[in-house]
């Protein structure tokens, strides 16, 4: 390990990413820790469900017990740390695991497991203590869901992962930590930073908020990827820290993919809100920051401004919300709305009406055009969703009722699958409660090490004001029309129930335009869909961009919600495709 700096390498941006990525960084080039992160919110029901069908011992990501398999032996030679939340519900039983393959290698690494997330078993009593459980969203306390509570777990900070190496951990399992706690951890650990050292760790969540999906970071998903020279064997991302926190992205010789200012620009305005991103740890200003070119696929990101984190710890919260059933009926040639109404009508006359269920969504899709030249040309789509806290009302029945149809209704009947599976509806609820319930615990070398959170101890309240920047004037004259895309990148995806929408531009004249063009007004206007949903709207003119935070668009989260693209995943390319006038010396300098 070099003294100034730290090699953190990220395997995992959820769960079921590539399993040989592990040991492809391990193998690749030099690196001084191993991270995968592997907890979106829906991961949390998905283990609970594990160990509901498999026992109170799993609930933890099992593929990472494959990939340490694979890669301890060359981690203890290199003298590589691994840091992952793959523990889950149970990282007890998974640190366990993990000392068996250990044994059965004999290998020597000392491993550590975090606790302390998990707060379902004290949550009557946090609740009698004064706790609403609000939802961040929404505005309404726990007690009023009408839903049944499955997993509860707090989002843990950096210093339980740092505690755990100070104490000679190989191997630190986390649980429900935040996911770039395992980016700021190490950093923390090798420049021995103090709690209050805010900028040097707002520089480091910064980084693990850039390489914690992946191959975004790397070419992935990328808005201009006719740039991303391969994406064979994409590789993984690297941030090398340094000890005031700033850092480069970069990733291995000799793989595929592209690091460059627009991949990382694009992955840390992916999944945001306010430019003020909350840690536990730390509140990261991404407005401050500076991201550059340096070499091929070599991008150095500084200036990171970070301030007093906040007195509250979020909670994930997953409730049973009932049970779904749908159909996605294909409706082809003329007549399509009247052919929607009349198979609509039919399904729910056969099957005792809609009042029944807790909630029917019915929506037409209408991407058929006029004087089709293909058969799929004349296709428009019926999706029809019915939800009930009656697993009867929404079952096989349901399902059956809509195939009983097929030759007794409309010309040209055919269906395909539900465009979300029928089963279980799990209502994800983000929440709040105060830090000095949070009771961290690191279990190593036999014992147990409280970890207190910072916003707990007497350090000064400290927030940074970020300074103005000048934008530019623009010419507006010789306007010509494009597509949004072809000068604008965009990334989207899902903030538990709402969606959040970045967007940047290549240079400084191009952002002026974009931000005094693209109001939330404009937005609608251009998304027509989304007009009936409360939009703010963020500037971070540091890097060119704008962040737009829809609220509500996925109603409880990806699990509960209707539309065909669940994590608002496609929304940026959806803007991308849309045609705008901008004056033509815009596109002078793309």
């Amino acid at each position: 390990m070099s003294e100034g700096v730290i090699k953190i390498a990220n395997c995992s941006g959820f769960y079921g990413d590539k399993l040989s990525a592990a040991k492809e960084l391990v193998d690749g080039g030099p690196i001084d820790v191993l991270t995968g992160d592997y907890l979106a919110e829906l991961t949390m029901t998905i283990l609970y469900n594990q160990k509901l069908q498999r026992g109170e011992d799993r609930g933890y990501v099992g593929t990472f017990l494959k990939q340490i398999k694979e890669v301890a032996k060359s981690c203890k030679e290199k003298n590589i740390k691994i840091i992952s939340n793959a523990g889950g519900l149970n990282p007890k039983s998974m640190a366990n695991e993990i000392k068996k393959i250990l044994e059965d290698q004999s290998i020597d690494m000392k491993v550590a497991y975090i606790d302390g997330d998990d707060l379902l078993p004290r949550i009557d009593a946090l609740s009698n203590d004064g706790e609403a459980f609000q939802n961040m969203d929404k505005k309404i306390p726990l007690s009023d869901s009408g839903y049944t509570t499955l997993t509860a777990n707090a989002y843990l900070g950096a210093w339980g992962i740092k505690e755990a190496l100070d104490n000679g951990a190989d191997i630190v399992v986390c649980p429900r930590v935040t996911d770039a706690a395992v980016v700021i951890g190490p950093a923390a650990w090798k420049f021995n930073w103090e709690r209050n050292n805010y900028d040097a760790l707002a520089g480091a969540l910064a980084a693990g908020h850039i390489i914690e999906c992946g191959c975004q970071a790397t070419g992935g998903n990328y808005a201009f990827f006719k740039e991303v020279p391969s994406f064979d064997n994409l590789g993984y991302p690297i941030a090398e820290i340094l000890k005031d926190g700033s850092f480069y992205i970069t990733k291995h010789p000799d793989t595929g993919g592209l690091v460059s200012k627009g991949t990382v620009t694009a992955q840390l305005l992916y999944e945001i809100g306010s430019p003020a991103y909350i840690n536990p740890d730390v509140i990261s200003h991404f407005d401050t920051l500076k991201i550059e070119d340096i070499e091929k696929d070599r991008v150095y990101v500084s200036g990171c401004r970070g301030s007093s984190p906040p007195k509250e710890h979020k909670v994930c919260i997953n409730l049973s919300g009932g049970f779904r059933n749908g159909m996605e009926v294909i409706l082809t040639g003329l007549d399509i709305e009247e052919k929607a109404e009349v198979f609509t009508n039919a399904l729910f006359n056969s099957v005792g009406g809609k009042k029944q269920f807790d909630e029917v969504s019915i929506q037409l899709h209408r991407t058929d055009k006029k004087n089709p030249i293909s058969n799929e040309e004349a296709m428009a789509s019926l999706v029809i969703s019915v939800k009930s806290m009656d697993a009867e009302l929404v079952g096989r029945l349901f399902s059956a009722k809509i195939i009983e149809l097929a030759l007794a209704n409309i010309p040209g009947f055919f269906a395909q699958g539900g465009v979300k599976s029928s089963g279980p509806v799990i209502v994800y609820w983000p929440a709040l409660i105060d830090s000095k319930h949070i009771k961290e615990v690191v279990h190593i070398n036999d014992q147990e090490i409280e970890i207190i959170p910072t916003s707990q101890m007497d350090f000064e309240e400290i927030y940074y004001q970020k300074e103005p920047i000048m934008i530019e004037e623009v010419e507006m004259k010789d306007e010509e029309t494009i597509n949004f895309g072809d000068i604008y990148g965009t990334r989207s995806g899902d903030k538990g129930g709402c969606a959040n929408l970045g967007v940047w531009a290549k240079n400084s004249k191009s952002f002026a335009f974009l931000i005094r063009y693209l109001s939330v007004d404009k937005l609608k206007e251009l998304l027509p869909d989304l007009k009936d949903f409360s939009i703010d709207r963020y500037e971070l003119a540091n890097i060119n961009s704008l962040n737009f935070y829809i609220h509500d668009i996925l109603q409880d989260g990806v699990s509960s919600n209707n539309r065909k693209d669940g994590q608002a995943k496609s929304l940026g390319e959806y803007l991308r495709a849309k045609e705008i006038q901008v004056p033509k010396n815009l596109l002078e300098d793309q």
